[in-house]
């Protein structure tokens, strides 16, 4: 009954305002960690007088804001790697309320497009979680108090880490894919103890996928992305329920779900396909409704699924829509701007807004049948500012976040 009272009771003093859909953005890609928001506020059109505020973080890193009441987190590291910070600043204003940093002994290799803070935080209002690979997971509560920490292993190989931690109910489940040993792990929310761990097949290049949680028939199902392909996972005990085997390699993008359907695209060059969930074993054959060539390149961001349409933008910025229940191809362009593309989309009224690696652009497009750019926005940034972070929709505004800066763009 508590968890019921305490949100009602926060709502009184404000209902005479607009109610929003969502006040907070609690983990990777939002509350459904697919980067769909309810928000209708979310701005389309913005130019660099609009930014409220911006605020440079001490390290770097590409960690997504996240944020749970009037509390923005986010994550950086040192040049060396020896430390890795937990930022808590200000929604409103940017200020920072604290910062809680812990030493890492031991540094990972990581790839030039990778930092030593790339996985994002996840909370709940009573934990703040944030991963660094060999620097361990780590829990406070939202005044910086630490909770627990846990080692997780060493994350050997050249390509660094990526997974961010997803909490469900009363656990913290964390993808520790690498190259070598690789498990999925629950623990314990309170204590930090084991819960569950499930063995996964051992990674040639390491793993950098979220799981994401779906839902159908009321069967909850954890979804991982991987090296040669799409697994699903019961969240309460991590049992593995389902596989369905890639195209090519490189399990990067987290999928997508829409009308029955998990939509996934693999890391390097292979067939885009779209998965129905619920089954049992090697679904490969049973399950998987389509696939389509591709003709793009290799894919860091994760594919859109709106009103019908399957938006998949590559890192060069060739982009295909595709008709999501059938998977043919409607058009497939390069959009107007000459750069890379790393973040996975934000989903908000329809539209998909796509960032850009270098300078922070923002373009917001109408899925149909014909290519449509509704905007073309700019923060201002230097054109070497770099950008591999996921737009955050919170209350009305957008909050994104380059390697040592993060920015709130105001309607």
């Amino acid at each position: 009954m508590k968890r019921l009272l305490i949100p009602l009771i926060l709502l009184l003093p404000v209902l005479a305002a607009p109610l929003r859909a969502e006040e907070n953005w609690p983990q990777f890609r939002g509350p459904t960690g697919r980067g769909h928001t309810a928000d209708t506020d979310v701005p389309v059109k913005w130019t660099p007088d609009k930014i409220a505020w911006k605020t440079d973080l001490k390290g770097e890193g590409e960690s997504s804001p996240v944020n749970w009441g009037d509390k923005l987190f986010v994550t950086s590291a040192n040049a060396e790697g020896t430390e890795r910070t937990l930022h808590c600043l200000g929604l409103a204003d940017g200020k920072i309320l604290w910062e809680k940093t812990v030493a890492c002994a031991a540094p990972e290799a990581f790839h030039k497009m990778n930092s030593r803070a790339t996985p994002t935080c996840a909370t709940d209002g009573e934990i703040v979680v944030a991963f660094f690979g060999p620097g361990g997971l780590h829990a406070f509560d939202l005044d910086g108090k630490a909770k627990w920490s846990r080692d997780l292993g060493t994350f050997p190989g050249s390509w660094g880490v990526g997974a961010s931690p997803v909490l469900s109910g009363n656990l913290v489940i964390q993808n520790c894919d690498a190259e070598g040993e690789s498990s999925l792990i629950a623990l314990d929310k309170s204590s930090g103890e084991v819960v569950w761990r499930t063995d996964r097949e051992a990674k040639p290049k390491g793993g950098w996928s979220s799981p994401v949680l779906v839902e159908q028939g009321g069967k909850k199902e954890l979804v991982l992305n991987g090296e040669f392909g799409v697994n699903a996972y019961d969240p309460e005990t991590g049992k593995d329920l389902w596989f369905c085997k890639a195209f090519n390699g490189r399990g990067t993008p987290v999928p997508d779900y829409a009308d029955g359907l998990l939509y996934v695209v693999n890391g390097k060059s292979g067939d885009y396909y779209a998965v129905e969930p619920g089954g049992s074993g090697d679904v490969t054959e049973s399950k998987m409704k389509w696939h389509t060539k591709r003709k793009a390149g290799r894919d860091l961001p994760s594919p859109a699924a709106v009103d019908g349409y399957l938006i998949v933008t590559d890192m060069s910025g060739m982009t295909g829509c595709f008709d999501a229940k059938s998977g043919e191809l409607l058009w497939n362009e390069k959009l107007p701007v000459k750069n890379e593309f790393a973040a996975s989309p934000l989903v908000a009224n329809g539209l998909v807004y796509i960032q850009t690696v270098f300078g922070g652009e923002t373009l917001v497009i109408k899925p149909g049948k014909t290519l449509e750019i509704v905007a073309q926005n700019s923060l201002g940034g230097k054109p070497d500012e770099i950008f591999r972070s996921t737009l955050a929709p919170i209350g009305g505004r957008l909050y994104s976040r380059s390697l040592s800066t993060v920015y709130c763009i105001a309607p």
